[in-house]
């Protein structure tokens, strides 16, 4: 029997692997030196509110706001409660209204606050009419309310926007022969509680240490103020002759606020094993103290933007917050912020509020500017740069808000406060101190850093509240 054979290679089984001929990379990259980058952190933004604030320093840990003295009314906004579909207003909170400041029966103000009367709104509906009679507070808890009016050549002007926790209406509780100088039309569904006139009168009727208060509240020497509520200064001009010239002096504030530092601390721990073996290339402890500092910096700038004691968007001056006119951000917007104030350096917004703000240009075939900040290319309006700050919160409703400020104790501005010079200090306002080596071989150094922010006068700080965000679907 003849047995015919093959010169083909026969097929390979799964099992068998092609034979190595050379050293494979992976074992090479054993005895290779690594390039490698220093460690990265996704948590670092461009901190522009940190690089453009003015510092100054502040010995003594505390930094006093001396003001010329100012006659307060009332012009803070009242909060509520809700229960259910039920809003009541917070007793203690009608002391933000001119006729109660600084009163503090809560038995009276209670009385009154059982007296405000809930009415929810509808898109469109007309809470009050220019030239009715002026009978009742208003005092929004929710929605959004545009007063207007007629202009000098008969046509309908804007006179305000309104929102959460303002009202309308401050002079009805006094005046029966009053009328209202506008129309406030309801722009979304909301809820308002109303006062009435004679609601107030039978409760003043019945409470004597009220009754005493709006007899003082009317003697306040209002001839005495100027428009920014400030104590007058007695001037003559345009006189001729001997005129008698009248005396003045500039009063102070008796009781100036004053700014104490606040500050933000870690503890960093390293091994020792690891700073002594493990420090080539890269000094293992400086990374560390680098993206710890780099931590802080986030933290202090959050501090700046949302701290209740400090913080720039609880600190703006209730008369330098303003509503937008449509929801989303606007030119009309920012021009509105603008001419609150004088010599504006520079806008902040969250960068999801400027991405908005573009497309309201768009939309309007506007083509904002750039200026060149530090180097860099920035968009601006009128000429003041628009910044981004991620720290600036968004509602769950997709709400934000946008600042706008005057920067420099030289223009009565905005200041940060910091103190230099400190012990073992790392960075200006930054030290890192040694505190010892434990049983377990740690290093341990304490990072601190002492930050705050004040604001010189009222209007150097605008906010535009209830910017939406959101994008249009028309």
């Amino acid at each position: 029997m003849t047995v015919e054979t093959s010169s083909e290679t026969p097929p390979r089984t799964p099992q068998e692997t092609p034979r190595q001929s050379s050293l494979s990379t992976a074992a090479a990259r054993n005895l290779a030196t690594t390039a490698k980058s220093a460690p990265q952190m996704q948590g670092i933004s461009s901190r522009w509110l940190l690089r453009v604030l003015p510092w100054v320093e502040t010995k003594g840990g505390a930094y006093r706001v001396n003001r010329r003295l100012s006659y307060t009314v009332g012009d803070g906004r009242v909060e509520f409660v809700q229960d259910g579909a039920r809003v009541r207003v917070i007793p203690r909170e009608l002391g933000e209204l001119p006729v109660l400041r600084d009163f503090e029966d809560v038995q009276v103000l209670t009385a009154l606050a059982d007296r405000c009367v809930q009415h929810d709104f509808r898109a469109g509906e007309t809470l009050v009419e220019r030239g009715t009679p002026a009978e009742r507070i208003h005092l929004i808890a929710h929605g959004r309310v545009s007063q207007t009016s007629v202009g000098k050549y008969g046509d309908e002007v804007a006179v305000a926007v309104l929102a959460d926790g303002d009202r309308f209406g401050d002079n009805v509780l006094l005046d029966a022969d009053g009328l209202w100088d506008f129309t406030a039309t309801a722009e979304t569904a909301g809820t308002l509680l109303t006062l009435s006139r004679a609601d107030f009168a039978a409760v003043v009727s019945t409470a004597p240490g009220l009754q005493a208060h709006i007899q003082a509240f009317g003697s306040i020497p209002r001839q005495r103020q100027n428009k920014h509520g400030e104590a007058e200064i007695s001037l003559s001009a345009g006189h001729t002759g001997e005129a008698e010239l009248p005396g003045a002096f500039v009063d102070y504030e008796l009781k100036p606020r004053e700014y104490e530092l606040s500050l933000a601390q870690t503890i960093l721990r390293v091994h020792t094993r690891v700073a002594d073996l493990y420090n080539g290339p890269m000094n293992q402890t400086e990374e560390q103290l680098r993206l710890t500092v780099e931590a802080l910096r986030e933290r202090q700038e959050n501090e700046l933007i949302n701290n209740r004691e400090f913080g720039l968007l609880h600190n703006a001056d209730f008369k330098q917050r303003i509503q937008t006119h449509s929801g989303r951000p606007s030119p009309d917007d920012l021009d509105e912020l603008l001419c609150r104030r004088r010599g504006s350096k520079f806008f902040l917004a969250h960068p999801r509020a400027i991405a908005a703000l573009g497309r309201e240009f768009n939309r309007r075939g506007l083509y904002p500017s750039h200026v060149d900040l530090g180097g860099q290319q920035v968009p601006a309006w009128r000429g003041v740069p628009i910044l981004p700050c991620g720290k600036i919160p968004i509602t769950k409703e997709k709400t934000t808000s946008i600042l706008v400020m005057r920067t420099g104790e030289d223009d009565q501005g905005v200041i940060g406060l910091r103190q230099t010079g400190l012990p073992e200090e790392y960075e200006p306002g930054l030290s890192v101190r040694f505190m010892g080596i434990d049983e377990k071989s740690i290093i341990s150094y304490l990072v601190t850093t002492y930050y705050s922010a004040a604001v010189l006068v009222p209007d150097a700080l605008g906010v535009l509240e209830n910017v939406q965000i959101a994008p249009r679907h028309d």
